[in-house]
């Protein structure tokens, strides 16, 4: 069976202006309180184009006229739009996404449909592969998305529409009678008002009533919508995902840390654990790395980060590691850090040809010298192929039938 997500930013808009705003100076969260994302702030003309969560609950909604909204809250907050920042986290969000799975099909803007069977395996569930997807756009770029999990492309996007913010729904097909049936038929999906208004003069107000009526009244109604609303009612859907393989820029991970790290000691830990993973991904998408960056966010939000470029492109862990943690004692400022991330940028495929760098050549042809050569660091070939063959005990056994008894040598004798 086949699982599809639905990826869909929590009120998109808003949230990105909330960020801009933020970035800005402004003190005030607009995510927090009743604002509104849309027309001419001076002269308030226009219309509603995203809402807060505190302003859908004076009963404002998306595309009714700014005036209005304002009779519903005088104390509203307004920001005029900004498409070409829309945009700018549109892309980011994608490409970010990319590099956990790159067969996504990008329904909107602020919205994709990503095709989760061909990563399955690097899961325990399908949930939690959602959860940890949803919590890597939280701290990456500090807004949320809903998930939604399904066998069926429209049940997927019914999913994530499902309770919010920053929530992971199922709505498989077996579960639509138990999850679905009792909503209002105007939350089926391309139910718009006029479709709902029909099928409220046929008696018909909920989405079990809409599965189980009759399919040719529906028809002679609506002509070809009341069959797709029928088929969606009853999770008929057989549109498959219009994927185009996105060529991932870069593979990365970060973690929220549930207490404050303050010792070096510490994020050396959180740094192997997040190094083996994105190893692991390299070496799945069968690339290798010729950058490593280190991000830190410390626990006042500032984020800093600092790059290098590798000697030779590598998907092999310890070197990532032991590159990740130079990077952090020469970026650390001794705060404590609320979140750390690795990352790994300018990548090739395994199968490119690779200009050999003088460490590498000396490994091979110096024999006077090749001790000299190795303490300065690990021969990359050696450790992909390692790294290679505990991925297959891994994903034959389990991820935890093979694990470092410790940490790799100290970071601080490779500066």
């Amino acid at each position: 069976m086949g699982i599809i997500f639905h990826i869909d930013v929590n009120s998109a808009f808003l949230s990105w202006s909330a960020l801009e705003q933020l970035s800005l100076g402004n003190p005030v969260d607009l995510r927090t309180v009743p604002s509104i994302v849309g027309g001419d702030t001076q002269t308030r003309h226009g219309i509603v184009t995203a809402k807060s969560i505190p302003a859908k609950a004076f009963g404002i909604e998306t595309a009714e006229p700014v005036v209005s909204a304002f009779k519903k809250c005088p104390h509203l907050i307004m920001v005029p739009p900004n498409h070409q920042l829309y945009s700018a986290y549109s892309h980011a969000l994608m490409e970010h996404l990319s590099t956990f799975c790159p067969y996504i099909e990008q329904a909107s803007i602020d919205e994709c449909y990503m095709d989760f069977t061909p990563i399955m395996d690097n899961f325990s569930s399908p949930e939690e592969g959602a959860r940890i997807i949803k919590d890597s756009v939280l701290d990456k770029f500090g807004f949320t998305v809903n998930v939604g999990i399904s066998d069926k492309k429209v049940l997927a996007k019914m999913a994530s529409d499902f309770k919010k913010p920053n929530l992971v729904h199922t709505l498989y097909s077996w579960e639509i009678r138990e999850k679905m049936w009792h909503l209002p038929v105007s939350s089926l999906f391309l139910c718009g008002k006029s479709s709902t208004e029909t099928l409220h003069k046929l008696g018909i107000r909920t989405i079990g009533e809409l599965a189980q009526a009759d399919l040719s009244v529906l028809e002679s109604h609506m002509k070809s919508m009341g069959t797709t609303l029928w088929q969606f009612a009853n999770g008929i859907d057989d549109s498959t995902l219009i994927l185009e393989q996105v060529k991932a820029k870069g593979i990365g991970n970060s973690t929220t840390l549930s207490t404050d790290v303050t010792s070096p000691e510490e994020a050396y830990k959180v740094l192997l654990q997040l190094s083996e993973s994105v190893g692991e991904r390299l070496r799945k998408h069968k690339s290798l790395a010729g950058m490593v960056t280190t991000e830190i966010k410390y626990a006042t939000f500032k984020s800093v980060s600092h790059q290098t470029s590798l000697f030779s492109p590598t998907s092999a862990n310890d070197i990532i590691y032991q590159t990740a943690c130079r990077l952090f004692v020469e970026l650390w400022d001794g705060s404590p850090v609320r979140l750390l991330g690795v990352r790994c940028t300018k990548l090739s495929d395994e199968g490119e040809p690779l200009q050999m760098n003088l460490f590498d050549y000396a490994r091979e042809h110096s024999m006077n010298s090749s001790k000299e050569i190795a303490a300065k660091g690990p021969n990359r070939e050696k450790l992909e192929k390692l790294d290679a063959a505990l991925d297959s005990l891994r994903g034959k056994y389990g991820k935890d039938i093979i694990k470092r008894g410790s940490l790799a040598d100290s970071p601080k004798n490779n500066k």
